[in-house]
């Protein structure tokens, strides 16, 4: 019987991804709003003791301008107002500005809302506020995971807010420009130990190097990519929208692998490593593992990316 996408996320079963992360994702969205802000700020100032968290490049940070400067100046009860709505995913006008942003905006935007609510410009939260015992809860599980986790769980939490998209009808998405391609003497080739699939290295060394354009052509016409917790996107035009928008100068560092036949001429392969991300710190990487099928001809026709549930996870090539 032919791969489907379905058939093809079952590749490599045994490969255990952090499920403690939507798990936990979960805990916080059934928090009150207000505990959701608090949580994030009392997170923000915690994850600053373990985790360096890098300033927002500018060019991301210019299409928030405006709309961090009216938050600015608003009053402290407007400004709470404002986090609230956006906590409760209320139709407001910032909502429904916040709900277009590209991920990497929205976290600039929280990032500064921090740097604002710690000098003062902005409403912080109250002092002497105590979180709830649910809240409490969250933000102790929040703290016992891992950096990568950790990184992850936050992330979700302040992308998902804002009004829902899907309730809007035609918008449009407001992305930081695309990163130009490295030059070809600026970019360095993966190696990884157990793996020479030409498709496998090229998606690695093409992803690193921001080239998008080239990378997307790996992929068969119905390919798909799935990432952490997600459904699989599907086609080529949706998976390089995807790299577009969230992937850009990340840092993959694939170490170990493995390359199995598979029924009809495909090749599975699975390879374990670490991610950067241009938000986190150069000593802060996530445990990932790939697992790919690739077709015949050599093409990609399907990539999940796990966050792992745990360091020893790397290791694990065990069906």
């Amino acid at each position: 019987m032919p791969f489907t996408i379905d058939s093809a996320r079952n590749i490599f079963p045994n490969t255990l991804s952090a499920d403690a992360v939507p798990a936990t994702i979960a805990r916080f969205s059934q928090l009150s709003a207000e505990d959701q802000l608090a949580l994030v700020w009392f997170a923000y100032l915690e994850m600053g003791k373990t985790i360096t968290i890098a300033a927002p490049g500018a060019a991301s940070m210019v299409f928030a301008e405006k709309t961090m400067n009216e938050v600015r100046q608003m009053t402290p009860l407007e400004q709470t107002q404002v986090m609230c709505d956006l906590t409760n995913r209320a139709d407001t006008p910032i909502s429904r500005i916040y709900s277009t942003w590209s991920a990497n905006i929205k976290l600039g935007f929280w990032y500064q809302l921090g740097q604002w609510m710690e000098d003062g410009s902005v409403a912080p939260i109250p002092k002497g506020y105590q979180l709830s015992a649910n809240a409490s809860a969250v933000l102790e599980a929040i703290k016992k995971l891992e950096d990568g986790q950790q990184i992850t769980v936050l992330r979700n939490c302040v992308v998902d807010m804002g009004f829902d998209t899907s309730k809007m009808g035609t918008y449009t998405k407001v992305a930081e420009p695309v990163v130009p391609p490295k030059e070809m003497s600026e970019r360095t080739k993966v190696s990884i130990d157990g793996v020479t699939n030409p498709t496998v290295l090229s998606y690695m060394d093409n992803l690193n190097a921001n080239d998008f354009d080239v990378l997307i052509n790996l992929f068969t016409p119905d390919g798909a990519l799935q990432p952490p917790f997600q459904r699989p996107i599907v086609g080529k035009d949706a998976v390089l929208r995807f790299f577009k928008e969230e992937c850009q100068n990340l840092k993959l560092l694939p170490e170990k692998g493995v390359s199995e036949p598979a029924q009809d001429g495909f090749t599975q392969i699975k390879i374990t490593g670490k991610v950067q991300t241009p938000w986190f710190g150069a000593g802060v990487g996530m445990n990932m593992a790939w697992r790919f099928l690739i077709n015949p001809e050599g093409k990609i026709f399907f990539v999940a990316i796990d966050l792992l549930a745990s360091p020893k996870e790397l290791l694990n090539f065990v069906r």
